[in-house]
């Protein structure tokens, strides 16, 4: 399982080895700055948003990869059964979203993590909702080709 850490001013997504070779990456860096929001997602399955870009997504046994929605592209690195540490990005990282689940208490990550970060935006406990592309009559085919590359 996967372990987040704050190592100097950097957010560190240390992943198992397992975790490393399913998804051909060591582990994950963003600046601490970035982070705009930590929620705790009770339900692995609610953290995935989008679609599966890279890595290995075997339903009910591990999801591990990077996967791309409208609002950029999300880290996920969740076991079924586990809760979810949920961290928002500002669009100056390499992600906008990270979901981890940990091994340790998912909680204290959290609270450690949100008293860590040096802005975080506290109105609201929950995750904010993706961002909704305008639909026209190609924008279904640009999100494919999106999609493929």
């Amino acid at each position: 399982m996967a372990r987040i850490l704050v190592k100097d001013d950097d957010l560190v997504v240390r992943l198992s080895w397992r975790e490393k070779a399913a998804v051909h990456r060591g582990s994950v860096r963003v600046p601490l700055a970035a982070v705009r929001r930590v929620t705790v997602e009770p339900d692995w399955w609610r953290a995935l948003r989008g679609v599966a870009l890279h890595g290995v997504w075997i339903p009910g046994v591990l999801c591990v990869g990077i996967r791309g929605n409208p609002g950029g592209q999300d880290f996920v690195a969740v076991r079924p059964g586990s809760p979810v540490v949920c961290v928002e990005l500002r669009p100056t990282a390499p992600f906008s979203f990270l979901a981890v689940s940990v091994r340790d208490d998912v909680e204290a990550t959290a609270q450690r993590l949100r008293r860590l970060a040096p802005d975080i935006d506290a109105s609201t406990p929950w995750r904010q909702p993706l961002p909704v592309a305008e639909e026209t009559e190609t924008s279904w085919k640009e999100l494919a080709v999106k999609t493929l590359r």
